[in-house]
């Protein structure tokens, strides 16, 4: 399979300069909507900041990181959990007040409360499902706690923390303000126009081969820019916003298979080729379903399904279009995504639908966060990290750098960004730039020269623009604008609201910020780092054991407890699909003697992902047939060959985690017991006249076990197909 040009750096862009260079001009190539969301942004940040400086309010830094990190959501999204913001801000504060009282007289309970405290920040970091309200409440506690570290009267430090929570009120007003005057009219435009966008492109080069005429440069470097903003932001806005969680699931699953299609269409537009009569009649069916998927999804309606001629033969192959087939098969997955849905609108404008019938709302907590482990090892990490942090000020006396190293270990834990090499080189990166360069230099040489808060805005709004521009690229890149800015904000607004005559807070700050930064990367990449590769491949093996745990679903008789057990595992799925594609992103910055079987691998995995996403969608589906609810009856004997065929299809899936992971699977092959037991499954609903049969949704349950079964051994065949050719 051919893969893209920016996929091998160091083969096709031997100049390390030359590619970074290529790199950096992809990655900051305005795009649809970007300058409108940097401008968002500018506006809120420097709202926030005139505000805190006009009236004299501490802590002005963290309303300007506040906007930011708000403001990068979608308009409706920002709208929709202001008043949560708020309230986890509140709760912050209000924890840190009650609690200290009972230990800030005696220093051992002082310092376990301290390192409990920052614990249970992050913890809070990973669990709660909504964006702006996990990170009010982190860095509300972070900074409250390097407050009570201060030896100053009580009344004080109780002032301090309470205006912590003012500058979040500040912060989340002015950001719903702005929000308010960019609002988009329609739910799930966030989501759908980009997608839309995508799937222009793609038909754009499609016609271009079909009409056996080569791609227009526009176009070509389109979808490039495509290519390298990946699906990332559209992935974060997904598992940030407030829609329900079967809506999130299924277009989750729509932006992983266009941005598959994204990727092969831009390694089509690198290659040469000539594609036959056949290949052009392919190429128009294929174009003609993408322009229906598109128009169907701006219109919000399920797309309808898909039958493409996927046989290529051999010798069409060795001298046609290259993944035309590849192309094919996953855009007949797409309508597949949708499956048991009657409508787009139903997930996020009918209120009034009966809960029976749809998967659980998304809930404040994620689902599984008191079961799925990844949690609990993060929140560890991190609080190693900082706590280590807090002995060191500690020991040196150097008290300036509490409030710099908290922001620094919290907003480097927000990211989420590909692996250990990448987030070193874009944390320290940040600090050089928006700590050193900017934040330092225009101590010395530009600030002595601005008299007047106008002055001070125009250079502000110039660095938050420059930071602001870099946040909205990709995760690759993403991280080093909040860096910049946050480090920036950090240095140049201070508690005194007048000119800084000495270097020595911006030193003190400058070193608590490289003082977090190193524990950080020492903690998270140095101690419990490992490859990316290997990293990626476990996730994925571990993707598939908790699908095929989910396909037994449910296990228990009370209905409560399994809708609850279910919904633990679908979010864990759905954190481990997002882990995968994190976690390829991550394989392009990492080399060594082992790079090239590292990029076959992510590779074969990124092919895979698209498919087993959609095998999770349709399971999805079929659970409401295995809970039994209101209109998905089964007859008894349906029920027990269902079982049957689930158990058939988990232990597929588990064959499949084992060929990966090099393990021997045993007993015989289970593959050619399923159609057996699928002709069961169709029998026993024909002959028992059960309501399912006379229900509108019995006529899409026997296709819908069919898709899954040639799903799942599709999957099973391609996977032990690759796992036995050598590289």
């Amino acid at each position: 399979m051919g893969t893209l040009a920016h996929d091998i750096p160091d083969v096709r862009l031997p100049k390390p300069l030359t590619w970074l260079w290529e790199f950096l001009k992809h990655e900051l190539a305005p795009y649809p909507g970007r300058a409108l969301t940097v401008a968002r942004m500018v506006l809120a940040a420097t709202l926030v900041m005139i505000i805190c400086n006009t009236f004299r309010i501490p802590y002005a830094f963290l309303g300007g990181i506040y906007a930011l990190l708000i403001s990068r959501e979608s308009p409706r999204a920002t709208l929709s959990s202001a008043g949560t913001v708020l309230l986890f801000a509140a709760s912050g504060v209000a924890y840190v007040l009650v609690s200290v009282q009972f230990v800030v007289s005696v220093p051992l309970l002082h310092f376990l409360w301290t390192i409990g405290s920052l614990f249970l920040a992050f913890y809070a970091l990973t669990v709660v499902t909504n964006y702006g309200a996990f990170v009010a409440f982190a860095l509300v506690v972070s900074i409250a706690v390097s407050i009570w570290e201060r030896h100053v009267p009580a009344e004080t430090n109780v002032e301090d923390t309470l205006r912590l929570s003012l500058v979040a009120l500040i912060a989340v007003v002015v950001t719903s303000g702005v929000e308010l005057v960019f609002r988009r009219v329609r739910p799930g435009d966030d989501i759908v126009v980009p997608v839309a966008d995508r799937l222009a492109a793609i038909h754009s080069v499609l016609i271009s081969y079909a009409e056996g005429r080569s791609v227009d440069k526009t176009t070509e470097e389109k979808v490039i820019r495509l290519g390298m903003l990946g699906t990332s932001t559209l992935r974060r806005a997904l598992r940030r916003s407030d829609y329900s969680s079967q809506y999130r699931a299924q277009m989750s699953g729509v932006v992983a298979l266009v941005g598959t299609l994204v990727d092969i269409t831009t390694a089509l537009t690198q290659l040469s080729f000539e594609p036959g009569n056949i290949d052009q009649e392919h190429l128009r069916s294929l174009a003609a379903a993408v322009a229906s998927i598109r128009s169907d999804l701006m219109y919000r309606r399920i797309p309808a399904s898909i039958r493409v001629n996927t046989q290529v033969n051999t010798e069409e192959e060795s001298h046609g279009v290259p993944l035309l087939a590849e192309m094919e098969n996953i855009v007949a997955l797409i309508p597949e995504a949708f499956a048991g849905s009657q409508s787009i609108d139903e997930y996020h404008v009918d209120e009034n639908q009966a809960p029976s019938e749809e998967m659980p709302r998304s809930k404040l907590i994620a689902a599984d966060a008191f079961v799925n482990p990844e949690h609990l090892r993060f929140a560890l990490k991190g609080c190693f990290a900082v706590s280590a942090c807090y002995v060191i000020y500690n020991a040196i006396d150097w008290p300036g750098m509490a409030i710099p190293v908290m922001l620094t270990c919290f907003l480097t834990a927000v990211s989420t960004i590909g692996t250990s090499r990448q987030r070193q080189v874009l944390r320290f990166a940040g600090f050089v730039v928006g700590g050193l360069v900017i934040g330092m230099s225009a101590q010395v040489f530009i600030l002595p020269y601005l008299d007047s808060i106008a002055g001070f805005t125009v250079f502000f709004v110039l660095v938050t623009a420059l930071a602001a521009w870099f946040m909205t690229s990709s995760p690759r890149l993403s991280f080093f604008g909040l860096q910049l800015g946050a480090v920036f904000y950090v240095i140049n607004i201070n508690q005194k609201f007048a000119r800084e005559t000495s270097l020595t807070v911006a030193r003190d700050r400058v070193a608590g910020v490289f003082l977090g930064l190193l524990m950080m990367w020492l903690i998270f990449d140095q101690l419990w780092g490992a490859s990316a590769s290997v990293e990626m491949r476990r996730v994925f093996v571990s993707t598939l054991r908790l699908l095929a745990q989910f396909a037994r679903e449910p296990v228990s008789a009370d209905i409560r407890s399994a809708l609850q057990r279910t919904s633990a595992l679908h979010d864990t799925i759905n954190t481990k699909f997002d882990n995968v594609r994190s976690l390829a992103d991550g394989v392009l910055l990492e080399f060594g003697p082992s790079r090239r079987h590292d990029l076959a691998l992510r590779d074969r995995i990124r092919r895979w992902q698209p498919q087993l996403r959609a095998l999770f969608i349709m399971r999805s589906a079929l659970l409401k047939y295995r809970l039994q609810l209101p209109g998905f009856e089964l007859p008894e004997a349906g029920i027990g060959s269902l079982q049957a065929y689930d158990e058939c299809s988990a232990q597929m899936l588990e064959n499949i985690a084992d060929r990966m992971e090099g393990k021997t699977s045993q007993g015989r092959p289970v593959s050619a017991d399923s159609f057996a037991l699928l002709e069961q499954i169709g029998e026993s609903c024909r002959v028992d006249q059960s309501r399912l049969l006379l229900s509108e949704h019995g006529v899409t349950f026997v296709p819908l076990l069919r898709q899954i079964d040639r799903l799942t051994t599709r999957l099973a065949n391609q996977i032990a197909m690759e796992m036995d050719r050598p590289d």
